[in-house]
């Protein structure tokens, strides 16, 4: 069986403490888009962990761990997480590399840097992890791919047009140092030897895990709203965060994905710019900001601090739906803990007219959030491990999410560890 988990909001909504969760059942956890340019925290009896590149069931001697093609591959980074987790104590996990996933390069994470710089005031709010160039190169058709690295003629061909192409926007657009092609051969050489040992056809791999029965969890990174197509578009992230790419950045049939797990956080959090209808600030979001996640409200990769706001049911039923949700998990629910009241976002009002559907990003911009306000439980709801003993009002809350949402809640997630979860 295979499981996509994927994020109904803006990213950060708690997937890698379900994946690791889900792990348990699994044989194998795939990445199949992103890169190191957002990160998923872990913590179990290891310690606390923020993976950005590995996926998040390295923590199990069984998992095996692929980095799917539709990956943006940063290889030294992907080394030196594996490292880390060792120098911990964490056994060596067994790792596969796409022999089709393409290699995110130094060259890519300097544009990103020099864009921003020159965008100023009106950049992205990139993580300037080179994402975007990386991404752009892959579709221009000027990517190298892993299986290309072992061969140094087509290797010598793509650089030598790499270099062409770059040293102009360099030179005349940038006015940064050009790029050298005897320094990126030699670069894309350590590189061959450093990811030798994982490179496999993952597809084929795959294939026959499926025809196996294998348990299969697809990890997504970000959410719905940051997908290029179907997000809040451009301030958006360069791959697809829905599902279905999942068939695509792995290399399986789209009719394998059986079961999307789909997680949304008792409020809503973001990191970077954009519309945010439910955003609150000052003191009020700054309470939320610290009582958030395991550590406060502050990006896994930036440290940045996340804007925060109120649970936005319009953007989470649409996240849902995008996402083709077959279940919920609802994260971080303890944080609210605190509240006499609980303010909810049920719609959006947009030119005097209250919508429940979530529009394009230029109505999006002109949208105010129509309040529906519900009690709070006032106390902590941390080691309570059923649903029927959560507090009233805390399960109330849980439900008018289930009714706004359309999709079940299976799950409720009331503390940072891994078995933090209340099953439903």
């Amino acid at each position: 069986m295979v499981r996509a988990v994927v994020g109904a909001n803006w990213g950060d909504e708690g997937k890698g403490k379900i994946t690791d969760m889900l792990a348990a059942e699994s044989d194998i956890v795939i990445r199949f888009q992103g890169g190191s340019n957002a990160g998923h925290t872990i913590i179990n009896h290891y310690g606390r962990f923020a993976l950005h590149l590995l996926p998040s069931g390295v923590f199990y001697d069984h998992i095996t761990s692929i980095i799917g093609n539709g990956v943006a591959l940063n290889i030294p980074y992907l080394i030196r997480e594996i490292d880390a987790l060792t120098a911990a104590g964490v056994p060596a996990p067994h790792i596969l590399v796409s022999d089709r996933a393409q290699i995110l390069m130094p060259y890519h994470v300097k544009f990103d840097e020099y864009e921003e710089e020159r965008l100023a005031g009106k950049s992205f709010g990139s993580t300037k992890s080179g994402i975007a160039p990386f991404y752009s190169d892959k579709y221009a058709k000027i990517g190298i791919q892993v299986s290309e690295l072992f061969d140094d003629e087509i290797l010598e061909d793509r650089v030598d047009k790499i270099c062409t192409l770059k040293n102009v926007m360099l030179e005349h657009l940038y006015h940064k140092p050009l790029l050298v092609k005897e320094e990126l051969m030699e670069e894309l050489h350590s590189y061959r030897d450093m990811i030798a040992p994982y490179a496999c056809d993952v597809s084929a791999y795959l294939s026959e895990a499926i025809r196996e029965g294998k348990n299969i969890l697809l990890e997504g990174q970000l959410g719905s709203m940051k997908d290029p197509d179907h997000g809040i578009y451009p301030m958006v992230t360069s791959s697809s965060t829905l599902a279905a790419y999942g068939a695509i950045g792995a290399g399986i049939p789209p009719y394998a994905i059986e079961n999307i797990t789909v997680v949304c956080k008792a409020y809503s959090s973001a990191v970077g710019g954009g519309a945010f209808v439910s955003e609150i600030f000052g003191d009020e979001a700054e309470e939320l900001r610290k009582r958030g996640g395991d550590k406060g409200e502050y990006g896994a990769t930036t440290g940045r601090p996340r804007r925060v706001g109120w649970f936005d049911a319009v953007a989470s039923r649409y996240g849902c739906r995008v996402q083709g949700a077959t279940e919920v998990v609802l994260t971080i629910v303890d944080a609210l803990g605190y509240l006499d009241e609980i303010p909810m976002c049920v719609g959006y009002e947009i030119d005097g007219k209250v919508v429940r559907d979530f529009p394009v990003t230029a109505k999006l911009e002109k949208a105010k959030p129509v309040w529906e306000v519900l009690p709070g439980w006032k106390c902590d709801i941390r080691g309570i491990k059923t649903y029927e003993e959560l507090p009233e009002n805390c399960r109330r809350y849980v439900e008018k999410i289930e009714s706004e949402l359309g999709v079940r809640v299976s799950m409720v997630s009331n503390g940072p560890g891994r078995d933090e979860i209340i099953r439903r």
